[in-house]
């Protein structure tokens, strides 16, 4: 069975910084693009990061270049986003996904990964 179980969210104070974990189980974790979207309330998905499998590259949407950073442990199969200074803005649920190819296509700048996980809430006072 495919799991994809987002943790380390949480409430802080604008500049700061959070690092979220994604556990991966059920399948090979190099053989599909993975990445992390967020949802704010009443707002449309808005993608943040996708990795590819071929050239290992992420690419990173402009709300997160420059803030936001991806890492992978194959070991333990999971899958981290680093966020330092935290905005307002960024308050919202996070997700990891998959899209069920090995390299990002379009839709990850929309979100629309094809399996993700329930997610964990991120709150950033000012």
């Amino acid at each position: 069975e495919v799991q994809l179980v987002e943790s380390g969210g949480g409430s802080v104070q604008a500049g700061r910084s959070l690092r979220l974990s994604c556990a991966i189980s059920g399948f090979t974790f190099d053989d599909y693009a993975i990445g992390w979207f967020r949802q704010a309330p009443g707002k449309e998905r808005e993608g943040l990061t996708c990795t590819s499998v071929s050239d290992r590259r992420t690419d990173y949407a402009n709300s997160a270049s420059g803030r936001f950073t991806v890492s992978k442990d194959r070991e333990k199969k999971m899958l981290y986003l680093q966020m330092d200074s935290l905005k307002p803005e960024d308050t919202a649920v996070y997700h990891c996904g998959i899209l069920w190819i090995p390299d990002c296509d379009s839709r990850w700048a929309f979100g629309e990964y094809e399996y993700w996980g329930q997610g964990t809430q991120v709150a950033v006072s000012s």
